[in-house]
This record gives structure tokens, C-alpha cells and sequence, in this order.
């Protein structure tokens, strides 16, 4: 599910003694969309300047650094302070040596390791390590490591050196054979900026719209393209808060899979003793015969003849209860029932959500209608900001079931609660999200009424409802934001769990930005 209202599009509106600001309680984020291109993205240049700058290296050499450390400026420096340099570079692969390059006069000639030939020596290249080797091997060994998509850290080729070549190098060398191989090259190294940082990815929408996000801050948030796609940055699915992105994965593995195909068939029918396939009873006769013509008994699923009386079966007695199996049929029914629970509530908000929001266009048509009748209302943004309030509270509620499926049933928490502080703690949620479920469909009905046809004294009347019932709505999700990460899971002692922070004022929308550098002499 998306917003139907870019983030810019609400404004707020509070009585006159109240002072909050529209922004409140927002966590500092701030997003950008890098756009494909061909040159270095300006944040990766100024990544690379200021490696550049604390460390006195080349460009190539600040590379080597941000491609091990994942880009992360901040863990470079904080390794340089603690560990020092030498092992700062030892760990990177990287070599700062002066070197001077084999110059001599071209009568002269050298012998290339490699292949063992006399080369002249102006057809050999020296890397920062110190080693040398013929234009040809080392071009050999660069095309290799292009193709094999090892581009971003290619080692010297001399035995035991672990040394990163230099990328002008390798340039220089590759574009001279094949310069469709260089370009390939180049973009391996764009890439690398970002699919190793973790502060940027790939938007992933389908078909690809080849933009990435970047992100300064928390890596757990959800953010929206430009393209309009909004996602979890943490696990690249849809938006998903509240729910944390392995309740997220298990519910849409459950909801996609024959998980619970498995649960009904465990309820309904039992195996054939010979052949096991499921068979399923038809009548109320505890005699059942699968297809291969093996009868059984349906209490206790044992063999039997096909003989039977009022009191007894032939070949067969099932007098002992077998308590083991009762339990698990009925947890698998009480699991399956509760699924279902679930499942249907998040189904309905969703479509719910589907529906309102073809409310757009329809509102728009209305206001339309009184702005035709000349109506003393010249300001509708009330309509419009709680239509953006109902998709996103919508939103939140329609993602608030898998989280409560998860939060207090027995696959994540089991260990991690009493009996009694579950039964608590669920009580306090649900009586939450029961505030904000009837206050989500009060604004919902609201919003739907025709009050292009109404009198303006009534549509002043709505204006108020509905902006006061905005603002009690946002603080309801905030509550209920506040409970889940300090009363639920900020009390789970071993959780990895944690969801992306409520956004009041919607997704975080990235900013287009300009990437292009123009290329240095």
C-alpha cells in the first residue's frame, strides 16, 4: 500500500491555544535520490575528499578504504584513531610507497615474472606495492578480474601481495584493449558506492526505476522514491511499520504460502495407515476407507477389517485415549482460527484502504462543485489533509494486526513473557488500536459524506469534525507507536526487533539530487 498524498501536500490545523508545531516528535531524517549516471555521484565525491583530506591519500587509495569499511566514513577514522594507519591500510589492502616508475632508457629491457619474456621497459607498469610486470599480463589479469565482476578490488598479481592495484592503472591499461570493458569497469566502481554503503540502496520497485536512495541517519525507515514507491529501507519490502521486518517476512511467507493449507488438512483429515495419503471423512461413521482400499479408524487411526458392529470393529480396539494427538489437533485448530483472525482484519483495512482511495478523484470533483457555485469556501485543504490523515492512520491500523499476530502468540515471545504480563500487555494494545479502529472509520465516513451538497453551515460543521478528528488520530498512532517500542518490545530483553519511527506527516519523500561531477583533468 502507498500514500495517495505526497508529504508536502498536509497541513495541520490546532485551535489557537495549542502550539504544537506540525513537525513535533519527528526524528531528524533525511533522504536523497541519486540518479542513474554514468560519473561519480557528488555524495560519493565528497565520501572520497574527506578520506582524502584526514589521510593525506590519492583518490584511488580512499577508494580501497571506503569499499572495505563499506563507505562508512566515520568507521575509517574511528579504526585510524584506534588501531593507527598501518593497520588501517593492512586490513584495506592497501600500499603507500613512493615508487619511482621504471623509466630507463628504451634500449633497455626487463623481465616480466609472468610470462617470462624480455619486455621493454616502457611496455611495463610499477603498482604502489613496488611490483612490476609487463602491460600485457597485467592488462590479461585486469580483463579476468572485470569479467569475473571482481572489479572493485583487484589484487596485485604477484604471489602472496595483497596490495589493491590502482584504478587509473587499470583504466589506462583496460581502455587500450577494449574500452567497452573500461566503461563496464567505471560502473562497477559506481556501483560499489551503492550496493556496499549502507546508507544507500536501490529503490526496488518493479520494473526498475534506477534510482537509489540515500539516506544520512537511522538505517530504519521508510522512505519513498520519486518514482512513488514506498519502502522499508531496512528490508527493502513495501512499508510495513508498525510491524519490524522479520514479523513482516513471516507474515507475508504465512500469507503466501500452504502454511495453513497444512493446518486445515491437519485438522480435517488424517493419513492412511498403508499407503499415507490424507483422507478426509465424509460421513459421521468412524470407519473410514482410503482409495487403496485400507480401512482404518478414524479416532485412532489405526488399521482395521472392514467388518463392523454397534460396539465393535473387526480386527481393532481403541480404548486407549491418546492425549498427545488430541493436543495437537486442537492447537493446530485454535492456530488456524486465530490466523484467520488476524488475516481477516488486515484484509479489510487494506481494502478499505483500496477504496478510499478512490475518494481522490471524488473529492476533487467536489470541491470542484462548490468552487463552480461561487462558495464563500475558498480554502479546502481540510478535506484534502484529512483524506492524507485517513491513508496513513488506515496504514498503521491495516499493519498493526500482523504485529499483534506476532507480538503475543507463541512463535517469537513464548519465552519472553508470563502468562499474565501477555494477557496485560495485549490488553493495553488492543485497547489502543480499538481507539484508533473507531476513530479511523468515524474519519472515514466523514470524508465520504456529499458535502458539496450540503449548506454551508453544515460543511463548516463537517470542516471542524474532521479536523479535529485528524488531529486526535495522529495522536492516537502516536500513542500507540509509544506503546510498542517502550511498553512491548522495548521490555523483550533478547529482541531484535525494532520498527521504523512514526511519521506524522507521512513516508519521508526523497529529494532529487544532482549527481553528475564533471570530470577532473
Amino acid at each position: 500500500m502507498g500514500d495517495y498524498y505526497s508529504s508536502d501536500e498536509e497541513r495541520y490545523y490546532y485551535d489557537d491555544d495549542d502550539d504544537r508545531d506540525a513537525s513535533d516528535g519527528l526524528p531528524d531524517l533525511e533522504t536523497e535520490v541519486l540518479l542513474p549516471c554514468t560519473k561519480s555521484p557528488s555524495s560519493e565525491r565528497g565520501d572520497l575528499h574527506r578520506i582524502m583530506d584526514v589521510l593525506s591519500l590519492k583518490e584511488h587509495h580512499a577508494r580501497t578504504l571506503l569499499i572495505h569499511y563499506r563507505w562508512d566514513v566515520d568507521k575509517v577514522i574511528a579504526v585510524f584513531v584506534e588501531k593507527g594507519k598501518d593497520k588501517l591500510y593492512a586490513a584495506a589492502g592497501v600500499t603507500v610507497l613512493e615508487h619511482d616508475n621504471l623509466s630507463p632508457e628504451l634500449s633497455s629491457t626487463v623481465m616480466c615474472l609472468i610470462c617470462m619474456e624480455e619486455v621493454s621497459a616502457s611496455e611495463v607498469t610499477t603498482m604502489d606495492c613496488g611490483h612490476h610486470f609487463c602491460n600485457t599480463c597485467w592488462t590479461e589479469h585486469f580483463i579476468v578480474k572485470i569479467n569475473e565482476g571482481l572489479s572493485r578490488r583487484i589484487r596485485c598479481m604477484a604471489h602472496q601481495c595483497y596490495a589493491i592495484c590502482d584504478e587509473v592503472k587499470i583504466r589506462s591499461l583496460v581502455s587500450a584493449r577494449d574500452p567497452i570493458l573500461s566503461e563496464k569497469f567505471d560502473r562497477f566502481l559506481l556501483e560499489s558506492y551503492i550496493e556496499d554503503n549502507k546508507q544507500v540502496k536501490w529503490c526496488p520497485s518493479v520494473p526498475h526505476c534506477g534510482n537509489a536512495i540515500r539516506i544520512k541517519y537511522d538505517e530504519l525507515c521508510e522512505v519513498e522514491c520519486t518514482c512513488g514507491l514506498q519502502f522499508c529501507f531496512s528490508c527493502l519490502s513495501e512499508a510495513h511499520s508498525p510491524c519490524s521486518c522479520l514479523m513482516w517476512e513471516l507474515w507475508t511467507k504465512k500469507c503466501h504460502d500452504e502454511s495453513e493449507t497444512v493446518n486445515w488438512m491437519t485438522v480435517h483429515t488424517k493419513p492412511c495407515p498403508k499407503c499415507h495419503k490424507l483422507v478426509e471423512k465424509s460421513g459421521g461413521c468412524n470407519l473410514v476407507c482410503c482409495i487403496c482400499g485400507q480401512a482404518f479408524c478414524w479416532l485412532c487411526g489405526g488399521p482395521t477389517g472392514r467388518e463392523h458392529t454397534w460396539t465393535s470393529i473387526s480386527g481393532h480396539s481403541c480404548g486407549q485415549y491418546k492425549e498427545d494427538q488430541e493436543k495437537k489437533t486442537e492447537r493446530a485448530k485454535r492456530d488456524l482460527l486465530r490466523y484467520i483472525h488476524f488475516h481477516n482484519l488486515f484484509k479489510a483495512h487494506t481494502d478499505s484502504f483500496q477504496r478510499e482511495a478512490e475518494l481522490k478523484e471524488t473529492i476533487q470533483e467536489k470541491i470542484s462543485i462548490l468552487e463552480d457555485n461561487q462558495s464563500t469556501f475558498k480554502d479546502f485543504s481540510w478535506v484534502t489533509n484529512g483524506l492524507c490523515r485517513l491513508f496513513r492512520s488506515r496504514r498503521v491500523l491495516s499493519y498493526s494486526y500482523p504485529f499483534a499476530y506476532y507480538m503475543f502468540g507463541d512463535d517469537l515471545f513464548r519465552h519472553e513473557m508470563t502468562k499474565i504480563e501477555k494477557e496485560i500487555k495485549q490488553n493495553l494494545f488492543e485497547e489502543q488500536q480499538q481507539q484508533l479502529h473507531a476513530n479511523v472509520e468515524k474519519l472515514s465516513l466523514f470524508i465520504g459524506e456529499p458535502f458539496d451538497k450540503y449548506p454551508e453551515n453544515k460543511v463548516e460543521e463537517l470542516r471542524m469534525k474532521v479536523i479535529n478528528l485528524s488531529v486526535m488520530i495522529d495522536g492516537i498512532c502516536r500513542k500507540l507507536y509509544e506503546c510498542i517500542e517502550n511498553d512491548l518490545l522495548g521490555s523483550i530483553q533478547h529482541s531484535h526487533h525494532s520498527i521504523a519511527p512514526y511519521m506524522s506527516m507521512g513516508v519521508e519523500k526523497a529529494s532529487e539530487l544532482s549527481i553528475c561531477w564533471e570530470n577532473e583533468a
